[in-house]
């Protein structure tokens, strides 16, 4: 994965062109991947995707927030979004493990292609361009961020393999520190910093990157550990193990459908805290889950739990990502809440594998669903870290909000902005 660097590209840039330019790129790599001879080529393929997607995610969160002003329409085309990204994460493994069986693993590449060329085709018929701003792009921001996030998840996975006391994993998790401080540091004095500072003056705005960090960490194991448990401790096949998601995908839908209307009758606050909180308890069930275990009640039952957790908390941790930003800061909020995003799955997944690495080594079934159940304890602490997050900087800020919007029917911008 390659972290987003907002500021680097969408506003300095027209964002429907930029967004373009994503999908041009994603979906050249997903055709690279499709057609790869070798493993380096996959490698470098799905490398190339990243930065892709790196582009296309915060310049399509940013289109959508330049195309609605702050309020309801906004709010519900969020919460959409939101929806969107935690339906189109369980309902790609449903599909990937289809076409994995039916036809081959390059099938669930090929597939980007025709979608990405119809994207790009209609792109300038429903997005409106925005224009261009002068400035210069954040280079030694980026380059610090990139690589002290890559050194950071680089020494966590590498301690699955050598431990904590290798020299390498030592050397890379403090070269990973200190190059994110520098980059701290030098958002602090950059004239147009790829990551504003100032866009942290917001609880709810904070709150949500750090629990989006921090749900993402957990979610990309559970994926990744239970697709694993599926084939090899209860061995399904790959279209079994792709239809096995399908009750998480299911619940997700429905719930993630009712979010617009629910968010008009409770806080948005309340429904993240719900959301987590159900998504907590069904991966630490989930996490028990062992070699006697059956489908219907060791992982369908909890994935119940899992998809209705995600369908209420991915809208609002998506609109507290970006509430109260300025519009000059509408690029930067977005690809901020994406770097998040994106560095949580990264660090995620190797904190989940660095704990299955703790189960003592072995060959068989038992083994696998030891390692499988300590990865998704893993995820549960992640979750417990999130739910506190969020009850401790976003739903104080969040109902103080609400309670001012109440007393005061206009609020001033900056005032808001500030919460």
């Amino acid at each position: 994965m390659t972290p987003r660097h907002p500021d680097s590209a969408v506003p300095l840039l027209a964002r429907r062109r930029v967004f373009v330019f994503g999908l041009v790129v994603f979906s050249l790599a997903s055709l690279l991947i499709g057609v790869a001879p070798a493993g380096w080529w996959a490698i470098g393929g799905r490398a190339l995707q990243g930065i892709g997607a790196a582009i296309v995610a915060p310049a399509s969160l940013s289109l959508l927030t330049a195309s609605f002003p702050e309020g309801k329409e906004r709010t519900r085309a969020v919460a959409l979004y939101g929806a969107t990204a935690g339906i189109g994460a369980s309902l790609g493994l449903v599909i990937g493990g289809a076409l994995a069986h039916w036809i081959s693993w390059r099938a669930g590449f090929f597939v980007n292609v025709p979608i990405g060329a119809a994207m790009i085709v209609l792109a300038p018929r429903f997005l409106p361009e925005t224009g261009r701003h002068h400035g210069r792009f954040d280079v030694f921001g980026a380059l610090s961020a990139t690589l002290g996030v890559g050194a950071l998840v680089f020494g966590i996975i590498n301690s699955a393999e050598a431990g904590w006391n290798s020299p390498v994993t030592a050397t890379a998790v403090s070269a990973g520190v200190v190059l994110l401080v520098v980059f701290v540091l030098i958002e602090r004095t950059a004239a147009q910093p790829i990551m504003p500072l100032r866009l942290f003056a917001s609880r709810r705005r904070t709150g949500a990157y750090m629990a989006r960090f921090l749900y993402l960490g957990a979610m990309i194991g559970f994926f990744f550990f239970t697709t694993q448990f599926l084939q090899e401790v209860l061995g399904f096949n790959p279209l079994q193990a792709g239809l096995g998601f399908l009750p998480m995908t299911a619940v997700n839908f429905a719930v993630a459908m009712s979010i617009p209307p629910l968010l008009r009758r409770i806080p948005g606050s309340l429904a993240l805290l719900a959301g987590i909180l159900i998504t907590l308890a069904g991966m630490f069930w989930l996490s028990r889950a062992g070699m006697d275990s059956g489908y219907w009640t060791g992982v369908a039952a909890p994935m119940v739990l899992i998809g209705a957790g995600q369908g209420l908390a991915f809208a609002p941790l998506t609109s507290f990502g970006i509430i109260g930003a300025p519009a000059s800061d509408a690029g930067a909020a977005s690809g901020l809440l994406n770097t998040f995003h994106q560095v949580g799955t990264c660090l995620g997944l190797g904190i989940a594998v660095a704990a299955a690495a703790t189960i003592p080594a072995g060959t068989t079934t038992a083994h696998l669903a030891a390692q499988v159940s300590a990865a998704l304890t893993a995820g549960s602490v992640l979750l417990v870290l999130a739910l506190a997050v969020a009850a401790l900087l976003i739903l104080p800020a969040d109902l103080a909000s609400r309670q001012k919007q109440t007393l005061t029917p206009s609020p001033e911008p900056l005032a808001e902005a500030a919460r």
